[in-house]
């Protein structure tokens, strides 16, 4: 008995226990930091010399005590505070999180002239060619001193970015505020820099040769907000700050589909972050990077998963709170039909779930004889030829996996559409005049202005082809990638949604889609942003994003102005409640006779950027709207006779590929009784 018992207390310790972050036989601490594989202190326990630690008292010794250890990234000379592998954060809810991998390394000031600091430099770091990058959502670019411009430079010698502050006791800067721009300033930092120098100019002439200290840092936005009380005070006095730093395994690492499998692992790929790390599957936990893997989460284990712990059910990847609950009511259901005079009604409701089931089979048998009548199976056994392929490559590029992945979920979705319906729709065609983005942002006599009444039926017939994807398909439809960019216009500059290759498919009755976040910044719904549920309401969402590029030709996401405008839909909300809208149109939609019309425009998209989804109309809402404005417009030029002049008032272009995947042709009219029609381009 005393052998079994200890067998079993055992087991159950093996069990509770967390699973291994470091390499076997691997220390997998120095001093108060963890460091988990990739990262190692000593041969064959970190992936390369990029990764490798260095452990030591500071003075070079690695003797000392765990308090007086200090780790040391020695590949870009910085000291490490803390390391952590990418992981999905879940309350076992629907909701779930991304934390991605970061390292917060201590990094010292810059320094101008007239400064007296022993940790100040003046030779900037330069990290390139590592798999490091600063991270742009954790860290701020500030800088101390008075009457003092801050200039940042970093990979890209092109962008740059700053602040500047003043000491002058009669200017209106809010002095109570932390570096809100008296003595002390901050602003954010572009992504996918390696690179942080700062330059130095006074904004007064009169005072040159009196130069003050300047110093400019990047600091952990969190660690700066928690801890300095007094930016101007407190920050010189200071040797070094925490900052964090993104890191990235694409140039040293490719995991097979298979492996990552079995390692029960997936790829996150962060532009942010130059590339993209590996992270544990939602309901396991562990390393991805080790060959043992991720480890199931016993959730019955965790606190607040079940009201009753005897109803839990741990499952692998999940669990099963309800399993008591669902034997507790077949019991009662039973004990009820047996013990009543209510046998009828439960023959009933059989009946009529059983005509359910019926009519469904049918409707499916329905749609499998169009399916092969329509050369169904030779599609599906091109696709799956073409999946096979994908899988058969041992190693691989994530980025041309990728591009095969969406490639064959946009073939999968369009190809089935169209042969599940008794007349197939499904077409090649070409479409050559280039995106929405190249005429509302491309400063090219190429491309010609967009007219009122052009923005306004290009914006009707965007919709009704969502409405179409949302509503009348015989699986409703997401598309999760709306933006301009997607939008091709035809020979007679008709509108035509492209790129399917993260669109999904769902069920008539399912409201939402949980998934990693995918999107791109500035069009992307903050409410899926923060639940990972993306429903029909994150299309329209985009689609107002798209609105308010038609009506003000700004681009989503635009340096060049304000900070609190860099986001243009936070931007144009703000211009509305503020009276200013005809200030920030574009010069083809501010000439525009009918004000009234344009304000209408103005107020949809206002609504279709609601923070919450449910307040958003439907796209068949959307629609109807738009047509009843287009039909109050004049009647639409002829697109073949139309003479164009090139507008010297719009802005930079930012170079876009043209999508050169399947795009769905949008209605131009509202009858039921018309199909839209689904085009494809050849690939």
């Amino acid at each position: 008995m005393r052998i079994t018992f200890l067998l079993l207390l055992t087991y159950g310790l093996a069990e509770a226990a967390a699973p291994p972050m470091a390499m076997p036989g691997c220390n997998d601490s120095c001093g108060n930091v963890s460091i988990p594989y990739p990262f190692g202190m000593t041969a064959d326990c970190y992936l390369n010399d990029w990764f490798k630690i260095n452990c030591s008292t500071g003075n070079g010794s690695s003797a000392g005590n765990d308090s007086s250890l200090r780790a040391f990234l020695s590949s870009i000379e910085m000291e490490v505070l803390e390391i952590k592998i990418p992981k999905i954060i879940s309350n076992y809810s629907y909701y779930y999180s991304l934390e991605p991998g970061i390292v917060r390394v201590k990094m010292p000031s810059i320094n101008s002239s007239n400064c007296i600091s022993t940790g100040a430099i003046n030779g900037g770091v330069n990290m390139t060619g590592s798999p490091f990058y600063f991270s742009d959502y954790q860290n701020i670019f500030i800088s101390v001193g008075c009457n003092n411009i801050a200039l940042m430079t970093g990979s890209n010698p092109t962008v740059l970015v700053g602040c500047n502050s003043d000491c002058n006791s009669e200017t209106m800067i809010d002095k109570e505020a932390k570096c809100s721009g008296f003595n002390c300033c901050q602003t954010t930092i572009p992504s996918g820099n390696q690179v942080f120098n700062a330059t130095f100019k006074s904004k007064d002439d009169t005072n040159k040769g009196i130069e003050k200290c300047k110093f400019a840092f990047l600091a952990e936005e969190e660690w700066f907000y928690s801890n300095i009380t007094n930016p101007s005070h407190e920050l010189p006095l200071l040797e070094d700050v925490p900052v964090v730093l993104d890191w990235t395994v694409s140039d040293f690492l490719n995991m097979s589909s298979s492996e990552a499998d079995r390692r029960k692992a997936d790829w996150f790929n962060s532009t942010s972050q130059g590339g993209g790390q590996y992270l544990c599957l939602q309901g396991y936990e562990g390393n991805p990077y080790l060959s043992t893997g991720c480890q199931d989460i016993n959730e019955c284990e965790k606190d607040n998963r079940c009201p009753n712990k005897s109803d839990c059910e741990n499952t692998e990847g999940s669990y099963n709170g309800d399993r008591g609950k669902t034997r507790s009511k077949i019991l009662k259901i039973a004990i009820i039909v047996i013990c009543t005079s209510f046998g009828v009604l439960f023959l009933l409701l059989i009946t009529w779930w059983l005509y359910k089931v019926i009519k469904k089979r049918n409707k499916i048998k329905l749609k499998q004889k169009f399916f092969k009548r329509n050369g169904g199976l030779l599609l599906q056994q091109q696709l799956s030829s073409n999946e096979n392929n994908v899988q058969k490559e041992k190693l691989f590029n994530s980025k041309e996996l990728e591009n095969a992945t969406d490639r064959f979920n946009e073939n999968k979705i369009l190809g089935k559409g169209g042969q599940e319906t008794e007349v197939p729709l499904l077409v090649y065609e070409f479409i050559p005049n280039g995106t929405l983005f190249q005429y509302l942002h491309k400063e090219n006599e190429d491309f010609p202005l967009l007219t009122w009444e052009m923005r306004l039926r290009i914006a009707t017939e965007i919709a009704g082809a969502l409405s179409y994807l949302h509503s009348a398909a015989s699986l409703p439809i997401y598309h999760r990638d709306i933006k301009s960019s997607n939008i091709l216009l035809d020979e007679k500059y008709r509108a035509k949604v492209a790129d399917f290759g993260t669109s999904k498919s769902v069920a008539i009755d399912q409201t939402h889609v949980t998934t990693l976040v995918y999107g791109t910044f500035g069009y992307l719904d903050p409410e899926y942003f923060q639940t990972s549920q993306f429903t029909e309401k994150s299309d329209v969402y985009s689609f107002g994003v798209v609105l308010v590029e038609l009506l003000t030709g700004e681009k989503p996401v635009s340096l060049t102005r304000s900070q609190e405008g860099r986001n243009l839909s936070t931007y144009f909300v703000h211009s509305l409640k503020e009276n200013r809208l005809f200030d920030i149109l574009d010069t083809q939609v501010s000439k525009v006779d009918n004000k009234d019309e344009v304000m209408k425009i103005a107020n949809l998209a206002k609504r279709c950027l609601h923070f919450n989804g449910k307040k958003r109309p439907t796209m068949l809402e959307i629609m109807m709207e738009l047509e009843g404005v287009q039909n109050i417009s004049p009647v639409q030029p002829n697109f073949e006779e139309l003479e164009y002049v090139r507008n010297e008032e719009m802005g930079p272009w930012n170079d876009v590929s043209i999508s050169t995947t399947s795009c769905l042709e949008s209605r131009t009219t509202s009858s039921s009784d018309i199909l839209p029609l689904l085009s494809i381009k050849s690939l």
